[in-house]
């Protein structure tokens, strides 16, 4: 009798991408050697959606889209909005990117010196427990940007594997007024590339790259500008599960 199949664990990844005079870039981070899950990989932001990302205290924090909408872009019955959030979440937690609007609708700024040490302070509170990211969120007046995801694919770890992981990819454009610091937990060092440099590095084993990482890469590179590929993800009919 052969064993059960594991089921997957849902999961967010965010793709970050810039516009430079050279072109655009995507960012990409390293997990700690000591990860159980690709150790000393370099990826996109990313990791479990969790219970409180469906929590009405953190739904409440986004009034730009709801549940059903975010759902029926993803192609799932319901729980699209988790998804989102949970990329969002992510990136704050392991590389301190923080796709959050004030009243004003732009993204939150952490460049200068205090803010960068009051948002670690938030992220400290965030891996300690004392905080959760709704509380993040609300004690700045701030939205969670979630409008500002375009769904871009979705990977099923495939059976047999000791971890098994359906994850929906989501791409956006970083904010500009930020500075991406890795937490030195799960993240331990970042870069942005061109997404053509990064697979070509990753070709000559200086980069060590996943499958979905390649593959995504791949798709980006077509594109020049980070609008142009927003717009085609939006265009998507239906997205196919990948392995």
């Amino acid at each position: 009798m052969s064993p059960p199949q594991m089921t997957p664990r849902p999961a967010s990844t965010l793709i970050l991408t810039r516009d430079t005079s050279f072109g655009l870039e995507v960012f990409l981070m390293q997990r700690t050697h000591q990860a159980t899950f690709m150790p000393g990989v370099f990826v996109f932001p990313g990791g479990a959606v969790d219970p409180m990302d469906s929590s009405d205290s953190i739904l409440s924090l986004c009034n730009s889209i709801d549940d059903t909408d975010a759902s029926c872009m993803q192609g799932v019955e319901q729980g699209g909005l988790a998804y989102a959030i949970a990329a969002i979440r992510e990136s704050f937690e392991e590389a301190g990117l923080l796709l959050a609007h004030n009243a004003q609708g732009t993204y939150v700024e952490i460049a200068e010196s205090s803010d960068i040490e009051y948002y670690a302070g938030m992220r400290e509170g965030l891996n300690t427990g004392q905080l959760t990211f709704a509380d993040v969120i609300r004690l700045r007046g701030l939205k969670i940007a979630v409008e500002k995801l375009v769904f871009f694919s979705r990977w099923i770890t495939p059976v047999g594997l000791p971890r098994r992981y359906d994850t929906h990819f989501f791409v956006a454009a970083a904010p500009e007024q930020q500075i991406a610091v890795p937490d030195g937990q799960e993240a331990i060092d970042h870069i942005w590339l061109a997404p053509l440099d990064a697979l070509e590095r990753g070709r000559r084993g200086e980069l060590p790259l996943s499958l979905p990482t390649i593959s995504t890469l791949q798709d980006i590179a077509a594109f020049e500008t980070t609008a142009a590929l927003i717009n085609s993800a939006r265009s998507q009919r239906r997205v196919k599960p990948r392995q």
